[in-house]
């Protein structure tokens, strides 16, 4: 009895611990705007390869020439290798410009579509928007 109170105990908490994951994870429309399409030059100041999705955080000079730091979320670590990305490519320091679209929340947030790098390389950000033109 003490056993299949167990088990059920146990199969209930990995249910509930399933349904929070999989609510956690949003569509590209809950978070960001596909009609608000922004482009950003700026120097990357981190890159987080993280699940489910990797963020690229960049410094970039707004209008009145002061500092914004600007986040913009990617596709899964995964999806990047293979898109073509490398961790030698991007690094601290390295000029960029992603074009993507605003999050809905407003500020400074993005989800990237297309990160160009110095070299006039144009790597796909494996963004969750499957068809966007990237602001280009």
């Amino acid at each position: 009895m003490v056993r299949k109170a167990f088990g059920m105990a146990a199969l209930v908490a990995m249910t509930l611990a399933a349904g929070s994951a999989t609510f956690a994870h949003h569509a590209f429309s809950a978070e960001f705007d596909q009609s608000k399409p922004v482009k950003v030059a700026g120097e990357i100041t981190k890159l987080e390869w993280t699940n489910p999705h990797a963020w690229i955080f960049i410094d970039a000079k707004g209008a009145d020439g002061k500092v914004v730091p600007w986040r913009f979320e990617m596709g899964a670590p995964n999806a990047l290798l293979r898109a073509g990305w490398s961790k030698n490519d991007i690094k601290a320091g390295t000029q960029v410009t992603i074009s993507g679209f605003m999050a809905r929340s407003g500020g400074s947030v993005g989800n990237a579509f297309q990160v160009r790098l110095p070299d006039g390389r144009d790597l796909f950000a494996a963004s969750s928007l499957k068809d966007a033109e990237g602001g280009k």
